[in-house]
Protein backbone atom coordinates (compact mmCIF):
# COMPACT_ATOMS: atom_id res chain seq x y z
CA UNK A 1 0.00 0.00 0.00
CA UNK A 2 0.71 3.58 -0.98
CA UNK A 3 0.50 4.80 2.50
CA UNK A 4 2.96 2.26 4.21
CA UNK A 5 5.57 3.18 1.74
CA UNK A 6 5.17 6.62 3.20
CA UNK A 7 6.29 5.65 6.34
CA UNK A 8 9.77 6.77 7.69
CA UNK A 9 11.74 7.33 10.53
CA UNK A 10 11.68 11.06 10.81
CA UNK A 11 7.84 11.51 10.45
CA UNK A 12 7.66 8.45 13.21
CA UNK A 13 9.84 10.49 15.71
CA UNK A 14 8.45 13.76 15.03
CA UNK A 15 4.94 12.04 15.47
CA UNK A 16 6.19 11.07 19.07
CA UNK A 17 7.29 14.31 19.73
CA UNK A 18 4.09 15.86 19.00
CA UNK A 19 2.46 13.67 21.14
CA UNK A 20 4.59 14.76 24.49
CA UNK A 21 3.73 18.04 23.76
CA UNK A 22 0.18 17.40 23.75
CA UNK A 23 0.70 15.28 27.11
CA UNK A 24 3.10 17.52 28.85
CA UNK A 25 2.22 20.68 26.90
CA UNK A 26 -1.47 20.44 27.18
CA UNK A 27 -2.89 18.03 29.81
CA UNK A 28 -1.83 19.77 33.15
CA UNK A 29 -3.10 23.21 31.70
CA UNK A 30 -6.30 21.38 31.41
CA UNK A 31 -6.24 20.15 34.65
CA UNK A 32 -5.25 23.78 36.22
CA UNK A 33 -8.02 25.25 34.42
CA UNK A 34 -10.85 22.22 34.91
CA UNK A 35 -10.05 23.28 38.85
CA UNK A 36 -10.01 26.94 38.82
CA UNK A 37 -13.59 26.14 37.36
CA UNK A 38 -14.33 23.96 40.58
CA UNK A 39 -15.84 21.30 37.91
CA UNK A 40 -16.57 17.89 39.19
CA UNK A 41 -13.93 14.60 38.51
CA UNK A 42 -17.24 13.37 35.91
CA UNK A 43 -17.21 16.98 33.87
CA UNK A 44 -13.57 17.46 34.31
CA UNK A 45 -13.00 13.70 32.52
CA UNK A 46 -15.93 13.58 29.52
CA UNK A 47 -14.40 17.50 28.77
CA UNK A 48 -10.80 15.86 28.61
CA UNK A 49 -12.51 12.80 27.12
CA UNK A 50 -14.34 14.27 24.07
CA UNK A 51 -11.56 17.15 23.42
CA UNK A 52 -8.85 14.46 22.73
CA UNK A 53 -10.68 12.01 21.49
CA UNK A 54 -12.56 13.97 18.53
CA UNK A 55 -9.62 15.57 17.82
CA UNK A 56 -7.35 12.24 16.99
CA UNK A 57 -10.20 11.01 14.91
CA UNK A 58 -10.72 14.41 13.12
CA UNK A 59 -6.98 14.46 12.81
CA UNK A 60 -6.16 11.14 11.18
CA UNK A 61 -9.05 11.57 8.69
CA UNK A 62 -7.48 15.06 7.58
CA UNK A 63 -4.53 13.19 6.86
CA UNK A 64 -5.74 9.79 5.30
CA UNK A 65 -7.83 11.80 2.73
CA UNK A 66 -5.74 15.01 2.23
CA UNK A 67 -2.03 14.07 2.68
CA UNK A 68 -0.76 16.37 4.67
CA UNK A 69 -0.50 16.97 8.50
CA UNK A 70 -3.28 19.14 9.62
CA UNK A 71 -3.46 18.30 13.46
CA UNK A 72 -6.78 19.18 15.11
CA UNK A 73 -6.93 19.60 18.84
CA UNK A 74 -8.25 22.20 21.04
CA UNK A 75 -7.57 25.60 21.73
CA UNK A 76 -5.46 26.40 23.88
CA UNK A 77 -6.09 29.87 23.97
CA UNK A 78 -9.55 29.46 24.49
CA UNK A 79 -8.95 26.91 27.58
CA UNK A 80 -6.71 29.47 29.35
CA UNK A 81 -9.22 32.53 28.49
CA UNK A 82 -12.48 30.09 30.26
CA UNK A 83 -10.46 29.97 33.48
CA UNK A 84 -10.31 33.61 33.32
CA UNK A 85 -14.33 33.95 33.34
CA UNK A 86 -15.09 31.22 35.94
CA UNK A 87 -16.40 33.71 38.67
CA UNK A 88 -18.50 35.58 35.94
CA UNK A 89 -20.25 32.60 34.15
CA UNK A 90 -21.94 29.21 34.70
CA UNK A 91 -20.32 26.27 33.36
CA UNK A 92 -23.41 25.64 31.30
CA UNK A 93 -23.21 29.41 30.05
CA UNK A 94 -19.59 28.68 29.35
CA UNK A 95 -21.16 25.35 27.41
CA UNK A 96 -24.05 27.30 25.63
CA UNK A 97 -21.79 29.49 24.32
CA UNK A 98 -18.89 27.30 23.00
CA UNK A 99 -21.95 25.00 21.40
CA UNK A 100 -23.12 28.54 19.33
CA UNK A 101 -19.00 28.88 18.36
CA UNK A 102 -19.09 26.03 17.16
CA UNK A 103 -22.24 26.50 14.85
CA UNK A 104 -20.77 29.88 13.80
CA UNK A 105 -17.14 28.40 12.63
CA UNK A 106 -19.17 25.81 10.17
CA UNK A 107 -21.66 28.52 8.81
CA UNK A 108 -18.36 30.77 8.09
CA UNK A 109 -16.50 27.27 7.09
CA UNK A 110 -19.38 26.53 4.79
CA UNK A 111 -19.82 30.30 3.53
CA UNK A 112 -15.97 30.46 2.73
CA UNK A 113 -16.08 34.08 4.69
CA UNK A 114 -14.20 33.21 7.48
CA UNK A 115 -10.85 34.58 6.69
CA UNK A 116 -12.63 37.75 4.90
CA UNK A 117 -14.46 38.83 8.63
CA UNK A 118 -10.71 38.19 10.72
CA UNK A 119 -8.92 40.45 8.33
CA UNK A 120 -11.40 43.31 10.10
CA UNK A 121 -10.09 41.98 13.49
CA UNK A 122 -6.91 43.05 13.61
CA UNK A 123 -4.43 39.95 15.63
CA UNK A 124 -2.13 42.44 16.74
CA UNK A 125 -4.98 43.63 18.74
CA UNK A 126 -6.85 40.35 19.54
CA UNK A 127 -3.58 39.05 20.91
CA UNK A 128 -3.08 42.34 23.46
CA UNK A 129 -6.60 41.43 24.49
CA UNK A 130 -5.39 37.81 25.21
CA UNK A 131 -2.44 39.04 27.07
CA UNK A 132 -4.37 40.83 29.31
CA UNK A 133 -6.73 38.07 29.75
CA UNK A 134 -4.34 35.28 30.88
CA UNK A 135 -1.68 37.89 32.79
CA UNK A 136 -3.73 36.21 36.06
CA UNK A 137 -2.15 33.05 35.26
CA UNK A 138 1.48 34.72 35.80
CA UNK A 139 0.56 36.96 38.59
CA UNK A 140 -1.55 33.72 40.33
CA UNK A 141 2.04 31.62 39.58
CA UNK A 142 4.43 34.28 41.14
CA UNK A 143 2.24 34.59 44.36
CA UNK A 144 2.31 30.61 44.52
CA UNK A 145 6.30 31.05 44.49
CA UNK A 146 6.57 33.69 47.13
CA UNK A 147 4.11 31.66 49.35
CA UNK A 148 4.95 28.32 49.14
CA UNK A 149 8.73 28.29 47.83
CA UNK A 150 9.38 24.75 48.14
CA UNK A 151 6.37 23.62 45.99
CA UNK A 152 5.81 26.40 43.57
CA UNK A 153 9.23 27.30 43.46
CA UNK A 154 10.84 24.11 42.51
CA UNK A 155 7.69 23.48 40.10
CA UNK A 156 9.21 26.82 38.47
CA UNK A 157 12.64 26.15 38.71
CA UNK A 158 12.57 23.07 36.86
CA UNK A 159 10.66 24.65 34.07
CA UNK A 160 13.35 27.55 33.81
CA UNK A 161 16.41 24.86 33.60
CA UNK A 162 14.35 22.92 30.46
CA UNK A 163 13.67 26.09 29.06
CA UNK A 164 17.65 26.71 29.10
CA UNK A 165 18.52 23.15 28.03
CA UNK A 166 17.45 23.82 24.62
CA UNK A 167 16.52 19.97 24.14
CA UNK A 168 13.35 18.26 22.64
CA UNK A 169 13.72 15.21 24.27
CA UNK A 170 13.70 16.88 27.72
CA UNK A 171 10.66 19.16 27.55
CA UNK A 172 10.47 22.15 30.03
CA UNK A 173 7.09 21.03 30.98
CA UNK A 174 7.48 17.48 31.56
CA UNK A 175 10.24 18.56 33.76
CA UNK A 176 7.98 21.17 35.83
CA UNK A 177 5.26 18.69 36.54
CA UNK A 178 7.98 15.59 37.53
CA UNK A 179 9.99 18.11 39.78
CA UNK A 180 7.26 19.33 41.47
CA UNK A 181 5.22 16.28 41.60
CA UNK A 182 8.16 14.82 43.40
CA UNK A 183 8.29 17.46 45.84
CA UNK A 184 4.61 17.42 46.71
CA UNK A 185 4.65 13.40 47.76
CA UNK A 186 8.05 14.00 49.42
CA UNK A 187 6.19 16.86 51.38
CA UNK A 188 3.14 14.92 51.89
CA UNK A 189 1.17 17.44 50.39
CA UNK A 190 -1.09 15.31 48.70
CA UNK A 191 -4.95 15.40 49.04
CA UNK A 192 -6.87 12.55 50.16
CA UNK A 193 -9.38 12.55 47.32
CA UNK A 194 -9.43 8.85 45.56
CA UNK A 195 -8.14 8.73 42.14
CA UNK A 196 -10.66 7.01 39.69
CA UNK A 197 -8.61 4.35 38.03
CA UNK A 198 -11.55 3.79 35.08
CA UNK A 199 -12.65 4.88 31.62
CA UNK A 200 -14.07 8.55 31.05
CA UNK A 201 -17.56 9.15 31.95
CA UNK A 202 -18.96 10.69 29.42
CA UNK A 203 -21.93 13.02 30.03
CA UNK A 204 -24.22 15.69 28.04
CA UNK A 205 -23.91 18.64 30.43
CA UNK A 206 -26.70 21.30 30.91
CA UNK A 207 -26.39 24.10 28.94
CA UNK A 208 -27.61 27.64 29.21
CA UNK A 209 -28.02 30.81 26.24
CA UNK A 210 -27.40 34.14 27.37
CA UNK A 211 -26.70 37.21 25.47
CA UNK A 212 -23.32 38.27 27.82
CA UNK A 213 -21.84 34.64 27.22
CA UNK A 214 -22.35 34.85 23.38
CA UNK A 215 -20.96 38.32 23.50
CA UNK A 216 -18.29 37.71 26.21
CA UNK A 217 -17.48 33.72 25.28
CA UNK A 218 -18.48 32.70 22.23
CA UNK A 219 -17.25 35.83 19.72
CA UNK A 220 -13.55 35.78 21.72
CA UNK A 221 -14.15 31.79 21.00
CA UNK A 222 -14.54 32.21 17.08
CA UNK A 223 -12.03 34.67 16.82
CA UNK A 224 -9.67 32.60 18.33
CA UNK A 225 -10.28 29.62 16.69
CA UNK A 226 -10.17 31.16 13.19
CA UNK A 227 -7.49 33.80 13.94
CA UNK A 228 -4.94 31.62 15.22
CA UNK A 229 -5.99 27.91 13.77
CA UNK A 230 -6.60 28.77 9.83
CA UNK A 231 -4.26 31.92 9.78
CA UNK A 232 -1.54 30.65 11.43
CA UNK A 233 -1.79 26.91 11.87
CA UNK A 234 -3.07 26.92 7.78
CA UNK A 235 -0.88 29.47 7.08
CA UNK A 236 2.33 27.64 8.36
CA UNK A 237 1.26 24.38 5.82
CA UNK A 238 0.85 27.07 3.15
CA UNK A 239 4.43 28.29 3.79
CA UNK A 240 5.75 24.41 3.80
CA UNK A 241 3.94 24.28 -0.24
CA UNK A 242 0.85 22.49 0.79
CA UNK A 243 -2.04 22.97 -1.04
CA UNK A 244 -4.32 23.60 1.83
CA UNK A 245 -8.31 22.60 2.01
CA UNK A 246 -9.14 25.52 3.88
CA UNK A 247 -12.69 25.14 3.94
CA UNK A 248 -13.23 21.44 4.76
CA UNK A 249 -10.69 21.90 7.58
CA UNK A 250 -12.67 24.53 8.71
CA UNK A 251 -15.84 22.99 8.58
CA UNK A 252 -14.65 20.36 10.05
CA UNK A 253 -13.21 22.09 13.07
CA UNK A 254 -16.40 23.26 13.36
CA UNK A 255 -18.21 20.42 13.63
CA UNK A 256 -15.55 18.93 16.05
CA UNK A 257 -16.14 22.04 18.45
CA UNK A 258 -20.11 20.99 18.53
CA UNK A 259 -19.44 17.40 19.19
CA UNK A 260 -16.98 18.72 22.23
CA UNK A 261 -19.26 21.23 23.06
CA UNK A 262 -22.02 18.30 23.64
CA UNK A 263 -19.88 17.17 26.24
CA UNK A 264 -18.56 19.79 27.74
CA UNK A 265 -15.20 20.53 25.54
CA UNK A 266 -15.02 23.81 24.55
CA UNK A 267 -13.88 24.50 20.62
CA UNK A 268 -11.48 22.88 18.24
CA UNK A 269 -8.32 24.68 16.31
CA UNK A 270 -5.90 23.50 14.17
CA UNK A 271 -2.59 23.06 16.36
CA UNK A 272 -0.29 25.73 15.63
CA UNK A 273 2.57 24.33 17.91
CA UNK A 274 1.38 20.92 16.50
CA UNK A 275 1.61 21.74 13.55
CA UNK A 276 5.75 23.75 13.73
CA UNK A 277 6.30 20.25 14.87
CA UNK A 278 4.24 17.68 12.66
CA UNK A 279 4.86 20.18 9.03
CA UNK A 280 8.11 21.04 9.84
CA UNK A 281 10.93 20.34 7.43
CA UNK A 282 12.55 17.79 10.48
CA UNK A 283 9.59 15.52 10.08
CA UNK A 284 10.87 14.28 6.84
CA UNK A 285 9.69 14.85 2.62
CA UNK A 286 6.67 16.81 2.44
CA UNK A 287 5.07 14.02 1.10
CA UNK A 288 5.07 11.57 3.36
CA UNK A 289 4.95 14.27 6.64
CA UNK A 290 1.24 13.14 7.51
CA UNK A 291 2.65 10.08 9.22
CA UNK A 292 3.58 12.29 11.57
CA UNK A 293 0.08 13.69 12.24
CA UNK A 294 -1.34 9.97 12.49
CA UNK A 295 1.30 8.84 14.81
CA UNK A 296 0.55 11.87 17.14
CA UNK A 297 -2.94 11.36 16.96
CA UNK A 298 -2.78 8.15 17.37
CA UNK A 299 -1.25 8.32 20.71
CA UNK A 300 -3.76 10.97 21.81
CA UNK A 301 -6.69 8.35 21.85
CA UNK A 302 -4.86 6.88 24.67
CA UNK A 303 -4.80 10.39 26.60
CA UNK A 304 -8.07 10.85 25.94
CA UNK A 305 -9.16 7.39 27.63
CA UNK A 306 -7.36 8.29 30.43
CA UNK A 307 -9.16 11.50 31.59
CA UNK A 308 -10.65 9.84 34.74
CA UNK A 309 -7.54 9.05 36.59
CA UNK A 310 -5.82 12.34 34.73
CA UNK A 311 -8.58 14.25 35.73
CA UNK A 312 -9.60 13.06 39.40
CA UNK A 313 -5.82 14.74 40.16
CA UNK A 314 -7.38 17.62 40.71
CA UNK A 315 -8.63 16.51 44.16
CA UNK A 316 -5.22 15.78 45.71
CA UNK A 317 -3.04 18.12 44.40
CA UNK A 318 -2.06 21.27 46.47
CA UNK A 319 -3.01 24.56 44.79
CA UNK A 320 0.66 26.07 45.02
CA UNK A 321 1.52 23.01 43.00
CA UNK A 322 -1.15 23.68 40.31
CA UNK A 323 -1.01 27.29 40.34
CA UNK A 324 2.98 27.50 39.25
CA UNK A 325 2.05 24.47 36.97
CA UNK A 326 -0.73 26.22 34.91
CA UNK A 327 1.67 29.62 35.34
CA UNK A 328 4.48 27.72 33.34
CA UNK A 329 2.16 26.17 30.83
CA UNK A 330 0.82 29.82 29.98
CA UNK A 331 4.36 31.12 29.41
CA UNK A 332 4.74 30.15 25.81
CA UNK A 333 1.73 31.10 24.81
CA UNK A 334 1.35 34.89 27.04
CA UNK A 335 5.34 35.45 25.22
CA UNK A 336 3.63 34.66 21.77
CA UNK A 337 0.96 36.98 22.52
CA UNK A 338 2.98 40.09 23.24
CA UNK A 339 5.60 39.21 20.32
CA UNK A 340 2.26 39.15 18.56
CA UNK A 341 0.48 42.20 19.83
CA UNK A 342 3.71 44.83 20.02
CA UNK A 343 5.99 42.95 17.19
CA UNK A 344 4.70 45.23 14.28
CA UNK A 345 2.26 47.48 13.59
CA UNK A 346 -0.56 48.82 16.05
CA UNK A 347 0.97 48.33 19.22
CA UNK A 348 -0.33 51.27 20.71
CA UNK A 349 -4.46 49.29 19.77
CA UNK A 350 -2.77 46.35 20.73
CA UNK A 351 -1.18 47.81 24.62
CA UNK A 352 -4.84 49.52 25.04
CA UNK A 353 -6.53 46.10 24.44
CA UNK A 354 -3.74 44.36 27.12
CA UNK A 355 -4.77 46.90 29.75
CA UNK A 356 -8.45 47.28 28.95
CA UNK A 357 -8.30 43.04 29.02
CA UNK A 358 -5.96 42.79 32.31
CA UNK A 359 -8.58 45.04 34.17
CA UNK A 360 -11.50 42.22 35.40
CA UNK A 361 -15.00 44.13 35.20
CA UNK A 362 -18.23 44.07 33.66
CA UNK A 363 -20.30 46.46 31.75
CA UNK A 364 -24.16 45.59 30.65
CA UNK A 365 -23.35 42.23 31.66
CA UNK A 366 -19.76 42.03 28.87
CA UNK A 367 -17.05 40.78 30.21
CA UNK A 368 -13.84 43.67 29.77
CA UNK A 369 -12.46 41.20 27.10
CA UNK A 370 -14.80 42.24 24.58
CA UNK A 371 -14.63 45.30 25.52
CA UNK A 372 -10.65 45.43 25.17
CA UNK A 373 -10.80 44.37 21.30
CA UNK A 374 -13.98 47.40 20.63
CA UNK A 375 -11.30 49.71 22.76
CA UNK A 376 -8.02 48.78 20.84
CA UNK A 377 -9.23 49.09 17.47
CA UNK A 378 -10.80 52.62 18.54
CA UNK A 379 -7.51 53.48 19.80
CA UNK A 380 -5.75 52.49 16.64
CA UNK A 381 -8.37 54.05 14.35
CA UNK A 382 -7.56 57.13 16.24
CA UNK A 383 -4.02 57.04 17.08
CA UNK A 384 -2.84 54.76 14.14
CA UNK A 385 -5.33 55.47 11.56
CA UNK A 386 -2.90 54.64 8.12
CA UNK A 387 -1.61 51.65 9.55
CA UNK A 388 -5.30 49.89 10.94
CA UNK A 389 -6.37 50.78 7.39
CA UNK A 390 -3.94 49.49 5.49
CA UNK A 391 -4.37 46.21 7.60
CA UNK A 392 -8.27 46.43 6.54
CA UNK A 393 -7.22 46.65 2.73
CA UNK A 394 -4.86 43.66 2.47
CA UNK A 395 -6.77 40.71 1.31
CA UNK A 396 -7.02 37.86 4.12
CA UNK A 397 -3.63 35.60 4.37
CA UNK A 398 -5.64 32.61 4.41
CA UNK A 399 -7.49 31.79 0.69
CA UNK A 400 -10.75 30.28 0.92
CA UNK A 401 -10.82 27.13 -1.51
Amino acid sequence: MAILRDFNAAAFWAGITGFVWYAFGAVPLHIAVSGQLGLSTAQSSSWMFIVWFSGAIASIALSLKFRQPIPITWSIPGLVYLGTLSSQYSFAEMVGANLLAGIIIVVLGLLGIGARIMAWLPLPIVMGMFAGSILGYMTRMVSATVTDTLIAGVTVLAFLIGRAVKNPKVPPLALAMIAGAVVVVMTGNLGDAPVLWSLPQVAIPKMAFTGSAFIGITIPMVILAMGLGNVQGLGFLMAQGYSVPVTPTTVVVGVNSIINAMFGGHPAIVARTGVAILAAPDAGPSECRYWANLIAASLTIFLALAAAPVMSLIGILPKAYVFALAGVAILSALQGAFETAFGGKLRFGSLVAFGVAATPFVIGGITSAFWALVVGVIASLFVETQDLLSYWKKAPETPEE
